[in-house]
């Protein structure tokens, strides 16, 4: 056998070797578990069967779908920190390549997500926040300082120059969202003499509660004339307790959200306004900010989307703001 012929057989056999090894993914292998991962991706709201979660999940599926990611949802039966953990802390069996969450604590949850992240798990956060601004790559929620801001001047509106005390009903303290909405409230309100400002009380984010404590409110404060709710659950209460103590109408109650639920309030005069926000899109932008972080593109880390205030005159023109109960 000739020189020449052993060196061919020996490149012969050298390619066949790492042909082999390529196929079996030890070399140059680009394939594997972790582009598959990759292409799946969790949306971790804050409550289960929410309009305005189920909103943006809406969103979020119609984005991820059109990305060509695998999705599942995941949420908790109550907006609450120690229910939400465990529903964290069981995604990273999975590893997908990115969680969406609305994180239902802004300190509490700041463990669970990190452990996202140090899998390698791009982390987003929709709605809600955490303090810890170092977790997650980006964060889309709604200008909740300016929808706070945009109830009391809308509530000011509507009582004109009348005199009267005011009330927000909150949802969990910690809750940034919520937390945010109070806040800009109470600076707008003070360019309204004609208002005293009650301060806010706390529901636990439960109907019942908020309906109690307006019930309270008018009898130690029967000059009441405004209720700001912060949410979905304190507004429908607050609904509540106005009807049950023959006020509506009486008391102007603005709401935040626009479940079904509230809108048909509106429409028939228990709530004087929404300030709605956009889920689905918030949900939509969160599946393009998570896209972009897995494939390495620039993201954007903090994404602010449109709200408005609805009152029953110009219901009609805002149908795109109303909330779902199902995709």
């Amino acid at each position: 056998m000739s020189t020449r012929t052993v060196r061919t057989l020996g490149l012969i056999a050298a390619a066949a070797l790492l042909t082999a090894c390529g196929s079996s993914g030890q070399i140059g292998d680009s394939g594997g578990s972790a582009p598959t991962a990759a292409k799946k991706m969790v949306l971790i709201p804050g409550v289960a069967a929410e309009p305005f979660y189920i909103s943006m999940e809406c969103g979020f599926r119609e984005a991820a779908k059109a990305a060509g990611y695998e999705v599942d949802v995941q949420a908790p039966a109550k907006f609450d920190a120690t229910l939400q953990t465990p529903i964290v802390t069981g995604v990273l069996a999975n590893k997908p390549g990115a969680v969406l969450i609305a994180p239902t604590d802004d300190k509490a949850l700041a463990g669970p997500m990190k452990q996202l992240k140090d899998a390698g798990i791009k982390v987003v956060e929709v709605d809600t926040k955490l303090q810890d601004t170092s977790i997650a790559v980006s964060s889309i929620s709604s200008n909740n300082e300016q929808g706070g801001k945009k109830a009391a001047e809308t509530l000011a509106r509507l009582v004109g120059d009348k005199q009267g005390s005011v009330l927000v009903l909150n949802t969990k303290a910690g809750t940034s969202t919520t937390d945010a909405r109070a806040k800009g409230f109470e600076d707008a309100i003070k360019a309204f003499p004609n208002l005293k400002y009650l301060g806010q009380q706390y529901t636990d984010n439960e109907p019942d509660q908020a309906a109690s404590k307006v019930t309270a409110t008018l009898s130690s404060d029967p000059d009441l004339i405004g209720v700001f709710a912060t949410n979905l659950n304190t507004g429908e209460g607050a609904a509540t307790g106005l009807r049950n103590a023959g006020k509506t109408g009486e008391v102007n109650l603005v709401g935040f959200d626009a479940s079904p639920k509230q809108v048909q309030d509106l429409q028939a005069g228990v709530v004087q306004a929404l300030i709605a926000q956009d889920p689905a899109t918030i949900g939509k932008t969160g599946v393009e900010q998570a896209v972009a972080a897995i494939e390495g593109k620039e993201v954007k880390r903090n994404v602010e989307t449109d709200l408005v205030a609805i009152t029953k005159t110009d219901a009609a023109g805002s149908e795109r703001y109303f909330y779902k109960q199902a995709c």
